[in-house]
This record gives C-alpha cells, structure tokens and sequence, in this order.
C-alpha cells in the first residue's frame, strides 16, 4: 500500500450555505484547490440560494467550540479562517478557542455588512469582534463597509482606503487587507494591504461577471490555505486574489441569481 503524505490543515469556522456557493462550503473547496485539508466548525446553518438568504439557525456557542476542540485535540490546525459567527455570544466562543488551542495563523473575515452596505450583525456583536477577535487576527479582511465602521472614516478613494487600513492595524491585527470590490470605478477590485510599514496597493484584473457569490469567503480561505503551506501574509494574499480572480473567470451559472465562483476551475475545462 502507498504511503498516504501529510498535508497542511486549515480550519474554517463559518456559517453552513445550502446553495454551496458561500460558507464552509466554499471554504472546504477552497481548501482542496490547495491541497490543504479543510476542517470546520460550523456556527449556524442557513437556508439558501442563489436568490438570497430565507432562514438562519445559529449553533449554541459551545458546540462550535467544541468542534474546535474536536479538530485541535486529534488532527492540529497550520492556520484558521472565521466567516461568518453570526451573534455575541458565538463571537466570544471562538476567540476564547482560539486563544485556549493556540491557533496563531488566524485569517478574520469581519462578516459584518455585505457589499451592498446591508449590516449582517448587530452592534452588540460589533463591539465583541473588535475587543476579542480581531486583536487575534493574523490578516484581517473588511470589505468597504466594514472598514467604514471599523476606522470609522468614509471611504471613497484610494487614499480614503490607505487611512482606514493604518487606522484599522492600531486595532491589534497583525495585517489588514481593506478590499476594494464594492468601490466604484477604477478602485473597483483594487484592495490595500498595510502591516505597519507602508500601505501597499494590489490590483487584480477585472473580472465581467454577475456570479461572484461567495467571493469574501473565498479570497479570506484561500489566504488561510497559503498561510497554512508556508507562505507570508502578503504572499498568501497575492497568491489568495490570483486565485479568486481565476474562479471568477470560470464562474458558475447556475440557479435564477447570483450565481458562485468557480472554485474547482481546472476541472471545468
């Protein structure tokens, strides 16, 4: 019998999507493109499409730590991502796992507001993801609008997005990425990475597309998943948004809306 090699071990600590295109879902394909091997600890479980969002169920906070647990205990983590937690309480939860198994590669997709500006959480919860979390956060990954609230400046250009992450960095992660895809014309796409030296500006190619479901998650496990093969924070993320910007060219069109990335794209050709 072939000897089976050991692979990296990424944990995503998210919300379920039925539709597949976002979630733990996207994470664990995400994962796969990698090679790595994706775990997970799931915080609530949605009732989903490519047309929205009809019913959210959150998990009690301590069976999402005990997966954690679970997962630690017998298999070990090289790097972790959190999606989305949903409420306080959950929030909490995780960051005392977190702190308790000594998960040190933490990437934090905030998950407070979508692209659109729609907040996705209440202010309670806010306040409990900038005390406990994102101080933990390895590379920390806000959209436009939740980088908005995090600086608590308005951001509407490239210097705007610049000052939000150095003022968003004071907050304690180690690196934060300030993504561009809900600006509007040339900013559209173009994300600002700072870790304390100078901002540096990451443009990735345009992609024409409608399906772009899920692409928060992915970018956020995709630079878990690098992060998890050895690579740095920038490096992980250089190499994360060249792959997005792949899954976006092979998105799928699939159900009446919006439609997921293409996560499993050299398998499509």
């Amino acid at each position: 019998m072939a000897g089976i090699k050991s692979v990296p071990v990424a944990l995503t600590i998210a919300g379920s999507d039925s539709g597949g295109g976002a979630g733990i879902q996207a994470d664990l394909r995400t994962f796969s493109f990698h090679r790595v091997h994706g775990t997970s600890a799931l915080t609530c479980i949605t009732a989903q499409n490519t047309l929205g969002v009809s019913r959210v169920d959150a998990l009690p906070p301590e069976a999402v730590a005990a997966q954690i647990q679970a997962v630690v205990e017998d298999i070990g983590v090289s790097a972790a991502k959190t999606g989305m937690l949903l409420n306080q309480a959950i929030m909490a939860a995780v960051a005392d796992a977190l702190k308790t198994w000594g998960i040190n590669q933490l990437v934090v997709d905030p998950v407070m507001v979508s692209r659109t500006g729609a907040q996705l959480i209440d202010d309670d919860a806010i306040a409990t993801l900038r005390q406990s979390l994102i101080p933990l956060a390895t590379v920390l990954t806000p959209n436009r609008y939740e980088a908005q609230i995090l600086s608590g400046f308005e951001i509407k250009t490239l210097e705007d997005m610049q000052a939000a992450a150095q003022a968003i960095y004071q907050q304690g992660p180690k690196a934060v990425l300030v993504k561009g895809g809900g600006m509007a014309g040339d900013l559209r796409g173009v994300d600002v990475w700072f870790d304390g030296r100078q901002p540096i500006v990451l443009k990735a190619e345009t992609v024409e597309t409608t399906n772009t479901h899920g692409t928060g998650c992915t970018l956020s496990a995709a630079i878990a998943a690098n992060l998890a093969l050895g690579f740095t924070g920038l490096e992980a993320v250089e190499q994360a948004k060249q792959y997005v910007t792949q899954a976006l060219h092979h998105a799928l069109s699939i159900g009446s809306g919006q439609g997921p990335v293409g996560h499993f794209y050299p398998l499509l050709s």
